[in-house]
């Protein structure tokens, strides 16, 4: 690959990136080895930053000292010197594609026959131990690993230190980022990683299967038994790692993430994304599988919620405890099914029945708009961030259910407009 393409597609990573490009055909090789540019690239210098920004950024850098430093002070500072906030970080977390693309549009780039038959070569990679000690299937680690980072081609080279540091700057998530910053910086202080290796996504998220750095320090695992846990050049270290958090969050080995399902004709759709229930719970309310069957008798004990990622006109699923323990990486119902459904696709087990409609995206002036007009109208979205997640569905499904309509919970372009005009 030309230096040049291959620059283009490190600065493209995000946070957790499916729509990444697919890796090249799998080639053995003696021992994993980390992913350099042939020729060292000249570092772009960072564009100068607004003054009154750069004056308040240095003032919430001696705060986050003051709040973190203790005895550390010293070295953290000498890290921290002479930074600048990153603009194409605010830029980028503004417009997470998980959460601003339709569900549809998402995963169907996400789950493409070329990444999961390049996952079926890389099954291999996974070591037996690692499936043996942790539960987890070695489909599911080679799905999270393709969908992360392109199997390791394409892990971000953005300075973590960096992107934390504007991120806590920035302030929405001022609490998490500066944590993160914290553990970054340990692990530079500690000598477990040098600075200069310390890269990753736009948001922090580091290596092959991207992890954050919080979750790298407590969850991290020296596979390879070399003395350090090396998430960007060994796939050995990056996969046992991923397993141990998925095994941490509670996966239940032998069991799905959950299934495709149909929906009968008069079903209250305002059930969706709500309590669990078991499986006769929902059989006996005439939900069957897409392709027909039943879950395993362990499965059918565990208490599952109806997802309509795409409203009432798209695919459904029944989410089963393992769903949810992937948004433990990444807590995204798009996300989550395209790790799930990129993984059955490995394991061999045929594609979706249901179609995908094709909706616009939502730009972030209408996902913000829809969140405020309908705090506006009565029905809280729990905070206005451009974020559609299970608070502003839930909201939007009591405005559904008050208007009259079918209370899919699912925000269009036409219907965030509708919110917007009615709230004036």
């Amino acid at each position: 690959m030309r230096i040049s393409l291959r620059l283009l597609l490190i600065a493209s990573v995000a946070a957790c990136a499916p729509m990444l490009p697919e890796a090249p055909p799998v080639r053995p090789t003696p021992a994993p080895a980390p992913v350099r540019p042939a020729v060292p690239a000249p570092t772009p210098a960072p564009p100068p930053a607004n003054p009154a920004d750069q004056a308040g950024f240095e003032g919430w850098k001696q705060g986050f000292l003051a709040r973190h430093g203790g005895v550390r002070r010293d070295a953290y500072a000498r890290e921290l010197a002479g930074l600048t906030p990153d603009p194409s970080v605010i830029r980028l977390d503004g417009n997470q594609p998980e959460f601003s693309r339709p569900a549809g549009a998402y995963i169907q780039s996400a789950v493409s026959a070329t990444r999961i038959a390049q996952g079926r070569q890389r099954t291999d990679r996974v070591p037996w131990e690692v499936v043996q000690r942790f539960g987890v299937p070695a489909e599911i680690l080679v799905s999270i690993w393709g969908n992360e980072s392109s199997y390791g081609a394409v892990q971000g080279d953005y300075d973590v230190i960096r992107s934390l540091a504007t991120l806590a700057f920035d302030g929405r998530r001022r609490d998490w980022a500066e944590a993160q910053l914290k553990d970054a910086l340990d692990i530079v202080v500690d000598g477990r990683r040098d600075r200069a290796g310390l890269k990753g996504s736009w948001a922090g998220a580091m290596g092959q299967t991207q992890f954050m750095p919080d979750n790298y320090l407590r969850l991290g695992v020296d596979q390879s038994g070399d003395g350090k846990v090396d998430i960007w050049g060994s796939d050995a270290d990056s996969l046992a790692s991923a397993a141990n958090l998925l095994a941490q969050a509670g996966w239940k080995r032998g069991q799905s993430w959950g299934y495709e399902v149909i929906l009968p004709a008069g079903f209250d759709y305002a059930e969706a994304e709500g309590p669990r229930h078991d499986w006769r719970y929902w059989s006996q309310r005439g939900v069957t599988l897409a392709r027909g069957g039943a879950p395993t008798d362990a499965e059918a004990l565990e208490e599952g919620v109806i997802l309509l990622p795409q409203g009432a006109r798209g695919p459904a699923f029944l989410a089963l405890p393992n769903h949810y323990v992937i948004r433990r990486y990444n807590n995204s119902v798009s996300y989550a099914l395209a790790i799930g459904l990129t993984a059955d696709g490995i394991a061999g087990k045929p594609g979706l029945v249901g179609t995908w409609p094709d909706d616009a995206p939502l730009s972030r002036d209408q996902r913000i708009g829809a969140q405020r007009a309908l705090t506006a109208l009565g029905y809280d979205t729990q905070g206005i961030d451009g974020v559609v997640g299970a608070n502003t569905r839930a909201a939007l499904r009591r405005w559904q259910i008050a208007s009259g309509r079918l209370a899919d919970g699912y925000l269009t372009a036409d219907l965030a407009d509708e919110l917007i005009r009615r709230a004036g």
